[in-house]
């Protein structure tokens, strides 16, 4: 099953271990709907935090739905057979760098949040993280769901990002960091 990998990965934060076993207990209870929005308006999403290989720099886009800079990612697909493809994938269309270097088959984060009517028939998504690398001078383009993409420094995020987003980041970095 696509999900598999919550089974499999072990997070180093507290607060990541304990959202993940609520993650797990919503893939059991919502079945099929927890992968394919068509089916439920909560579902998983796949993303990915495109990094520099120094984890100083991250590639965010201006959301055109939600107007806010986030992280790439989005819906699963049907082709897609696993989270991380998900994300990758997601990552190579909305950030238009082809050359991104997947930083492996294991979530670096999750995290659940509720959406705007913006959003349509979704409105709860169980986000997982991926991580993937990308050269500092890899140059991005815009994709149609997102109005700009662009590099910024992991400590200095631009205005117009969600509000615990900085946190998720740096949660990001410090799991990284933790399996490097």
């Amino acid at each position: 099953m696509i999900s598999d990998v919550l089974d499999e990965w072990t997070p180093h934060d507290p607060a990541q271990v304990a959202l993940l076993e609520e993650y797990r207990a919503f893939v059991t209870a919502s079945g099929a709907a927890a992968v394919d929005r068509s089916l439920a308006a909560a579902h998983l999403t796949a993303s990915c935090f495109v990094l520099t290989p120094d984890l100083a720099r991250v590639l965010l886009c201006f959301h055109r739905k939600g107007q806010f800079w986030v992280q790439l990612g989005g819906h699963l697909e049907p082709g897609d057979v696993s989270l991380a493809e998900a994300a990758y994938r997601e990552a190579r269309e909305e950030g238009g760098i082809a050359s991104l270097t997947p930083g492996g088959r294991l979530p670096a984060d999750v995290h659940r949040h509720e959406l705007s009517a913006s959003f349509g028939r979704c409105r709860t998504h169980w986000d997982v993280g991926f991580v993937a690398y990308a050269a500092a001078d890899a140059v991005p383009v815009v994709s149609d769901e997102s109005e700009q993409v662009a590099w910024f420094d992991v400590d200095d995020l631009p205005d117009g990002t969600p509000d615990d987003f900085a946190v998720r980041v740096r949660t990001v970095i410090d799991e990284v960091l933790a399996t490097r």
